[in-house]
């Protein structure tokens, strides 16, 4: 059986959030959460439709539409209806490290604007 999420997505997304704050790992969800500074901030699952990898990515209501232009992302609709300023965002939106580093700058970017 697979595991719920890739131990691999979730180190490279664990080595771009360190040094960015108090970073904490939280199982939940059918994945792994990472919390910035006791916000949530970006996470990682698989897909159970298509099995494959996929983020989690707060980015807030303001970038929200012009995000989802961007290649891979998808509204995230975990609960059956959609969560405005989170987004899915499948292999093809993060295979290159460049692409990763865009999602988390944006999660990260969000995070800071967030009051507690």
């Amino acid at each position: 059986m697979r595991m719920a999420y890739s131990e691999f997505l979730a180190d490279k997304v664990r080595q771009r959030l360190a040094n960015k704050g108090k970073v904490v790992e939280k199982k939940m969800m059918g994945g792994l959460l990472f919390m910035v500074n006791d916000k949530m901030c970006v996470g990682v699952d698989i897909n159970k439709d298509t099995m494959e990898d996929r983020l989690m990515v707060r980015v807030g209501k303001l970038p929200y539409l012009e995000l989802l232009k961007k290649k891979g992302s998808r509204p995230m609709d975990f609960t059956g209806s959609v969560m405005r300023g989170f987004l899915f965002v499948g292999p093809e939106g993060f295979d290159k490290d460049a692409d990763l580093d865009f999602w988390v700058e944006k999660a990260l970017d969000f995070n800071k604007l967030i009051k507690k």
